[in-house]
């Protein structure tokens, strides 16, 4: 049930990220969630999009580097103490969290947390047995 999210090697340089965001903009593909970790030299740029395989392909006609990760995607009500509540669950059944980052729906009702774990079935497990809505790449995200 796990979505997929594409990890983009960015160069950190000016005008880089806009390259790469324009060739998906033109061909059509829609960023849903996003997230960017940077070093000196290079970029990570996380994404969440709505045509998996349409952006894999614009990316690599460009010479772009992208692997595609399972990641799980949870569901969060908008209130305090919502993630460490999420947290808590992963951490008491034995799961570490590599990396997580978040976004709110459209409504403004909720949000959606984006996880990176090293068994996404047993978290996605443990998440829904305490009553969370565990989405997948058929679920809209927006």
């Amino acid at each position: 049930m796990a979505i997929k999210q594409l990890s983009i090697f960015v160069e950190n340089k000016q005008g880089r990220l806009v390259e790469i965001t324009k060739m998906l903009a033109d061909s059509g593909v829609n960023m849903r969630a996003l997230s960017i970790a940077d070093t000196r030299d290079f970029g990570i740029l996380r994404l969440i999009v709505d045509d998996t395989q349409k952006a894999c392909l614009v990316l690599a006609e460009n010479s772009v580097m992208v692997k595609i990760t399972d990641v799980v995607a949870v569901e969060m009500p908008h209130r305090t103490g919502s993630l460490n509540a999420a947290l808590t669950v992963l951490s008491n059944a034995g799961i570490n969290v590599e990396y997580l980052y978040a976004f709110l729906s459209s409504s403004g009702q909720g949000a959606y947390v984006v996880l990176r774990v090293a068994d996404n079935a047993q978290a996605e497990q443990a998440l829904k047995d305490a009553g969370y809505n565990v989405l997948s790449d058929e679920d809209q995200i927006e």
